[in-house]
This record gives structure tokens, sequence and C-alpha cells, in this order.
């Protein structure tokens, strides 16, 4: 594409929209099964995330509460979901008192 008259080169945008009803995940390429489990957790690690925030704590005192490292909770407040399994998600939120439960839907 050559630039314009007054030197600005114009580039066309593609825009996509994910339906309501499916996860960007699975634009991502994961599979249907692999993004409900991967979007779960991305819930849980934000559930989490808002529990420390609204408690004030800082990541010493939330690591003493959820018995991990503090560079674990570190990793947790950023999002690092690779770094945690659903099942350490739920033991965490437990451990807290979010009184995490699973439902399945036919």
């Amino acid at each position: 594409m050559r630039p314009s008259a007054d030197g600005y080169e114009w580039v066309a945008v593609v825009q996509h929209t994910t339906p309501a009803n499916r996860s960007v995940l699975y634009d991502l390429g994961f599979d249907e099964a692999e993004a409900r489990v991967l979007a779960m957790r991305a819930d849980l690690m934000a559930a989490l995330r808002q529990h420390i925030k609204g408690r004030g704590w800082t990541q010493s005192k939330a690591a003493k509460e959820l018995g991990i490292t503090q560079p674990r909770v570190s990793a947790l407040m950023k999002g690092a979901w690779r770094d945690f399994s659903a099942d350490m998600l739920l033991v965490l939120a437990s451990r807290v008192g979010l009184q995490p439960t699973l439902k399945l839907a036919a």
C-alpha cells in the first residue's frame, strides 16, 4: 500500500466479534472443553484477586492466609493462569472461605 497524498498510509482493519454464547478462548484455538476449564480458572483467579484486594491484604498477608509463598501470590495477582491448576485455585478459594462449588449442566 502506498502513502496517500497527506503522507499517511491507510490500513484496512478486520474486526471479529465472538458470539455471546462462546468464549474468546475458543477463538484462540482451544477446543470447547479446554476453553470451559480455562474460563473457570480465570473466574476463580478473578474472585481470589477481588477477595485479596477487598480485604486490603498485602501480598505477604495473602500468602499467609492462602498457605502459599508471596511470589505465588504475585503470580496470582498478575493473572498468570498457567501457574495454577483448577484444583489449586479451588483449594485457595476454600482456604479464604469463598466456598467454591461446581455446577454441572446437561
